[in-house]
């Protein structure tokens, strides 16, 4: 027997029946103490090992068998929920080395009226405590056990099985307080099992026994937040700042966290005008004076992005400047020596051209994913390729990225160290592919360790940063007017900007039935994160409804968005519930099954699907887009309009509603759009023109700064 496998639990009993004695008596005392067993209020924590070795020796037994027939009768009789069922476990001819083993594991034996006393012997259990079986219920987790459930729980946590994990956890508290990990751990728990109101009153719990502990208020604030209540979140931030007046993280939730969905039109101005204000203040409060302060506006930055501001859909470079520029006196009153501009080291005795990649996405992410063409068709002749991976979850993609690099280096949660790295290695050109999701990544930005630096549309929003000098785009998805949303000079590149790889997607394996899809449905795919569908347009989507009554959304991450489109679908008389399904969606196997099931892609207004409409392509999956007033909102327009298919544009909300009708009503256009997209995909993906372009624009800004510093000197 391994006994590595064996499901011990903080609480284990032990018992020695006698194989030996008349079946009937046997089959009684067993049950009495399965039934002491199943109502013990600790059951859930409590294993059972039973002795078998007596019936190997005699084949007419089968101790599995009794075991299970008892149980079962008992579950039949008293009507028990099968999630109460005991954990037991038989143990069979063990060697002495393995009850050694096992022994410092079990509290105690429970003695029955017949035992087997040889096997008691030979097990050497003479020093574990022995109960009698009507003291089976009397039996409390003790300080030993007390500390094994703590240690349990935090195991299963680990592993992911956050309902076991949980239970445990509570167990623990309802015997003793816990600390702050263990706080923390339950509630990301409660979290995952989407029970958040018990999340959020598990943070309280542990704020009141460790109310300076920043992590617990920090963890309040964004649950607060990622679950739409702002309020609270803001209030939580309030609380926090007041505790722990020293920590600038706190200064910053409560002036800049912005909801992640509104509820109506005016909450946006609302909050547009409130980030403003309190930037303001914060800009106004924040000092710098001493050491101390420097360095807890430069931690309180390490933990805070303003991500959400740009999702409220206007031009945000004058305040995201403003904040970028707060970002950088920060940094640069932290790192005085590496803020300033950068002279452009020569060109290598082979004449190429340094460029460095950094991000903290060098992995499976939709930020990054498209910068792989960039590097796979790069000429080696001409650049030499470094990349600086500063996260920590390498997958396949990243193995790509470190193909396709001269240097890849691997440095994961350490800023000093990557800025020292990305400066001895003395770059020409340092790209950060995306500013703005990733905090560390931002204060990176915010130095100057390259001549020339740029970003590119990861993020698709200025960085506002004095020290990036170029915002790299795409002639399709550039208005006439982009160069007023930038602070940095604007570079368009050819085509969509970038060479993505076509999407593996394979083929079907699903059916509807698999994700509860109706047979007959029109499947409208709404898969945008919530923070993109902003409430002026949900009477789009109830429209759509009443005009195609077999309508039914799915939404694998809108569950934020329930309330307010069960008031838009009111409006026009439905009832949400019956068009609208939000189900998660727990692979991308899963992900890609669902665009070919689905009949219509709705992309979102004024920030437009990139990878997902990407990804829609490949699946053939027909997109109704209508472009916005930035680059954020013309993703699915360009990669439409590169493809050739772009009868799915809609100029206009009415427009898009025609489309996503006709689109429903008449499946032989469906398959026509669809056929179309599958024929002219190589006109959309792996594109090098863009490539060629973007080496054109490093050689000659760099060919450009060597001449100046020719000419200054």
């Amino acid at each position: 027997m391994d006994l590595t496998t064996l499901n011990l639990k903080p609480l284990n009993l032990l018992i020695f029946p006698d194989w030996n004695q008349p079946e009937e008596s046997l089959y009684l005392e067993l049950e009495e103490m399965m039934r002491n067993l199943i109502a013990h209020p600790d059951r859930d924590f409590l294993t059972i090992l039973i002795d078998a070795s007596e019936t190997l020796e005699r084949s007419e037994l089968d101790a599995d068998l009794i075991i299970s027939a008892i149980v079962l009768n008992l579950f039949m009789e008293e009507d028990l929920d099968t999630s109460c069922e005991p954990e037991i476990i038989l143990l069979e001819n063990l060697s002495q080395s393995q009850w050694l083993d096992i022994l410092p594991q079990i509290q105690y034996r429970i003695k029955l009226k017949a035992e087997n006393h040889q096997a008691i012997a030979d097990s050497g259990t003479e020093k574990i405590p022995v109960l009698e079986l009507k003291q089976l219920s009397e039996i409390t987790i003790d300080s030993q056990a007390l500390a094994a459930l703590r240690q349990f729980g935090s195991q299963l946590y680990r592993q992911g099985r956050y309902e076991a994990a949980s239970n445990y956890y509570q167990r623990f508290l309802a015997s003793q307080t816990g600390d702050i990990e263990l706080y923390s751990n339950l509630s990301e728990c409660l979290r995952n099992l989407n029970r958040i109101e018990e999340a959020i009153a598990i943070l309280e719990q542990g704020i009141r026994h460790y109310p300076t502990a920043g992590q617990l208020h920090f963890e309040i604030i964004k649950i607060c937040q990622q679950n739409g209540r702002i309020q609270q979140a803001i209030s939580s931030a309030e609380r926090a700042t007041q505790i722990l007046p020293d920590e600038y993280v706190f200064k910053l939730f409560k002036h800049l966290t912005l909801p992640i969905v509104y509820d109506t039109s005016d909450e946006i101005e609302f909050y547009k005008e409130r980030y403003v204000g309190e930037l303001e203040t914060l800009i106004q409060e924040t000092s710098l004076n001493n050491p101390q302060e420097k360095i807890n506006a430069l931690r309180g930055f390490g933990s805070f992005t303003n991500f959400y501001l740009a999702y409220q859909a206007h031009n945000v470079v004058e305040s995201q400047s403003k904040y970028a520029n707060l970002v950088h006196q920060i940094m640069a009153a932290n790192y005085p020596q590496w803020v300033q501009p950068r002279s452009m080291p020569p060109l290598l005795e082979n004449g190429k051209i340094r460029v460095g990649y950094i991000s903290s996405f060098l992995h499976s992410y939709s930020g990054t994913l498209w910068l792989t063409g960039w590097l796979r068709y790069a000429n080696t002749k001409q650049f030499e390729i470094y990349c600086y991976y500063t996260g920590n979850d390498p997958d396949l993609v990243t193995e790509q990225f470190r193909e396709y690099s001269t240097e890849f280096r691997h440095i994961p949660h350490n800023l000093e160290a990557v800025c020292q790295q990305i400066i001895d290695d003395k770059l020409h050109i340092l790209v950060f592919p995306e500013i703005g999701m990733d905090a560390p990544t931002i204060q990176i930005a915010a130095l100057h360790l390259a001549p020339i630096q740029c970003t590119a549309w990861g993020h698709p929003v200025t960085s506002g940063l004095p020290t990036i000098d170029y915002f790299i785009s795409s002639e399709l998805m550039e208005p006439e007017n982009a160069r007023s949303h930038y602070s940095e000079t604007l570079v368009k590149l050819p085509n969509i900007g970038v060479s993505y790889p076509k999407p593996l997607v394979g083929e079907l394996n699903n059916s509807r039935l698999d994700f509860d899809l109706r047979e007959d449905a029109i499947i409208y795919f709404c898969c945008q994160a919530p923070f993109k569908y902003l409430p002026q347009y949900d009477c789009i989507l109830a429209e759509i409804a009443r005009r195609v009554p077999q309508a039914q959304f799915i939404f694998p991450r809108g569950e934020l968005l329930r309330k307010r489109l069960k008031r838009a679908f009111a409006a026009v008389n439905l009832d949400s519930e019956d068009y609208c399904l939000f189900r998660a969606i727990a692979t991308r196997q899963e992900y890609i099954a669902m665009n070919f099931l689905a009949d219509v892609f709705l992309d979102t207004f004024t920030w437009s699907g990139g990878n997902t409409s990407l990804e829609a392509i490949a699946c053939n999956l027909p997109i109704v887009t209508c472009p916005g007033e930035f680059m954020r909102g013309l993703h699915a327009d360009s990669f439409l309009k590169m493809l050739g298919v772009t009868d799915t544009i809609a100029q206009n909300e009415a427009a898009y509603i025609e489309i996503a009708v006709k689109l429903g009503k008449d499946s032989q256009w469906r398959r026509d759009i669809a056929e179309r997209m599958s024929q002219r995909q190589d006109n959309l993906f792996d594109d090098r023109v863009c490539v060629t372009a973007l080496e054109a624009f490093y050689q000659e800004v760099v060919r450009e700064r060597l001449k100046q510093l020719t000419v200054d000197s």
